[in-house]
């Protein structure tokens, strides 16, 4: 498995008997990262662990392998479950650092560079309001237990800074990655809602296929010859026979990415403009009639975000945050369908519980949450 997204909820502005608001957790080799957490996130990320125990042993989501929590914006419905989350984990002797990130305004940036306070002009929803309330609940290191590092960007020039929990922010030289990742990094990219917002990509780079230790093994090679076929060199046995260092490699591992949106018009500039994604989830809150309401609030239409994923030159999308007025998801994905039944791009519709995966050769599988179990 090269990544993993679960989605705990699908639900937009408010729950619903059947779906829960905003959040979900992105897996991969380096850990693993939250992206929003909406009210009762932590019931439902409890759940989640609970099914993979009983229906798919072996798959597991440890907080102590959670290093990030990346929000697209400061509507309740993606933030309130931060805070609640972080006091269970501090319940629970977690010690592992966390890193939240965010978006925010140039004028909230600034103020809080220069030490003022949150201009009154900044809406309710901004997040730096409420990093500065949650810092005030106890949401810090010391008061946790374990390292919290709080960071807001400006997007449209890419500057960072620290907010610590004696009221001062810092300059940074850029966004941090979650700590001790290697192989693959979280990139914001900004979308276009009523607040500062952004989607989360995570980029898994390609590589060399895995080496064949075990046709190493039964040529009986030294471990002198194993190491020059590892790093790419041809060689010659004793016996003069000629082997290949490409005969020792799997397939070469691509470039993987996956992106999440929060709340955003179609067609952001900074998803349209990538060059490809594997995976696009993106939010499709109204129906195509709706599109007035679409444009009115800065939301998407299933068609919309159809459009968006053509335009990305995405392989496979996945819709979901869903309008509480809609009882099911087959509307937006037939009309999602409609809109792309000429071109090469897959589709579905997120339920609560689904997990999205993309294995090392490049495979995505969608597996729908039944009830009992997972079915593709």
């Amino acid at each position: 498995m090269r990544m993993e997204l679960h989605i705990l909820g699908t639900s937009s502005a408010r729950p619903t008997g059947k779906r829960q608001v905003s959040g979900s957790i992105i897996q991969c080799e380096d850990g693993i990262a939250v992206i929003d957490a909406g009210e009762g996130f932590q019931t439902r990320y409890a759940d989640q662990r609970k099914r993979l125990k009983t229906h798919d042993k072996g798959s597991t989501l440890r907080a102590s392998r959670i290093n990030a929590v990346c929000l697209t914006h400061g509507h309740l419905d993606h933030t309130w479950g931060v805070l609640p989350w972080m006091h269970t984990m501090a319940l629970d002797k977690r010690e592992t650092p966390l890193l939240v990130l965010g978006p925010t305004s140039p004028e909230v940036f600034d103020a809080l560079l220069k030490g003022e306070a949150i201009p009154e002009s900044a809406p309710t929803a901004e997040l730096a309001r409420q990093i500065r309330g949650w810092q005030g609940l106890g949401a810090t290191t010391e008061s946790l237990g374990y390292p919290v590092r709080w960071v807001l960007g400006d997007l449209a020039v890419d500057r960072w800074l620290e907010m610590a929990s004696d009221g001062t922010a810092s300059l940074l030289e850029s966004m941090p990655q979650p700590e001790g990742w290697k192989k693959n990094r979280m990139q914001p990219l900004a979308t276009h809602h009523t607040v500062p917002s952004c989607a989360w990509m995570l980029e898994s780079k390609g590589g060399v296929g895995k080496f064949n230790r075990l046709k190493a093994a039964e040529l009986r090679l030294t471990d002198d010859q194993k190491a020059q076929l590892s790093m790419g060199h041809d060689i010659t046995t004793d016996d003069g026979t000629a082997l290949s260092s490409d005969d020792f490699r799997g397939e070469e591992r691509p470039t993987t990415r996956m992106v999440v949106s929060g709340d955003t018009s179609e067609m952001a500039e900074s998803l349209t403009t990538l060059s490809g994604v594997d995976v696009l989830v993106h939010e499709s809150t109204f129906l195509a009639d709706a599109q007035q309401w679409a444009d009115e609030f800065l939301h998407s239409t299933s068609t919309g975000a159809a459009r968006t994923a053509l335009a990305c030159n995405a392989r496979h999308l996945v819709l979901t945050h869903f309008s509480a007025r809609l009882k099911d998801a087959e509307l937006p994905l037939s009309e999602a369908k409609n809109e792309i039944e000429e071109h090469d791009l897959s589709v579905t519709a997120a339920v609560d519980g689904d997990r999205i995966k993309i294995s090392d050769s490049g495979s995505i599988s969608h597996l729908v949450w039944t009830g009992d179990g997972w079915s593709s």
